[in-house]
């Protein structure tokens, strides 16, 4: 498999606002942005018509298939928020630096209204159960997590590049003492 290349991966619940942020922090780094669910949408069409005709087994393989061949671009990358269930799609996360957006029970109740998102036909309650099963994993795979609850989504943008920027930072500042024979 060739080597993760993604700047940051945006996981976390349907109707967090992945997608939207995603777009900004990419907009911020002068950098390509990855929607992985757009990518399987425009190979496989619309998400709902793919779990109606062919169930969620054939979704979920076009999901991994789109979350691999994206993680190994030098760009900012949104996965859908089922894309975690995958045991590959973990290992390939744990390579890269991944942010898990929240959102409050009461906020996405209208984000999730479109009907979109085959899933979440029993609307907050089915959302919350969904979240409830993905959530400890969700946890573990990520390294920073914000609520976009009650935040602008251009400022989270803004706080999830400034932690991009500490975390080179630090990299740099490691990469140099190690190399320059000083012990840590």
């Amino acid at each position: 498999m060739s080597e993760i290349r993604a700047i940051v991966a945006l996981i976390g619940a349907p109707g967090a606002g992945k997608t939207r942020t995603g777009r900004r922090i990419a907009k911020l780094l002068r950098v390509p942005f990855v929607d992985t669910d757009r990518r399987v949408v425009d190979a496989h069409g619309p998400i709902a018509s793919i779990f109606q005709e062919h169930g969620e087994a054939v979704f979920r393989s076009f999901e991994r298939a789109a979350v691999a061949s994206a993680l190994r671009e030098p760009a900012v990358v949104t996965l859908g928020g089922g894309a975690v269930l995958d045991v590959e799609t973990q290992l390939d996360l744990a390579a890269t630096k991944v942010v898990q957006l929240t959102v409050s029970a009461e906020t996405v109740s209208a984000r999730i209204a479109d009907g979109k998102r085959p899933l979440l036909t029993g609307g907050v309650t089915a959302w919350s159960e969904l979240v409830a099963v993905r959530k400890p994993t969700y946890d573990r795979l990520a390294q920073l997590s914000i609520d976009t609850s009650r935040q602008p989504l251009d400022k989270i943008a803004e706080q999830i590049v400034e932690w991009l920027g500490a975390l080179s930072a630090e990299a740099d500042t490691s990469s140099a003492e190690g190399s320059s024979g000083e012990s840590k």
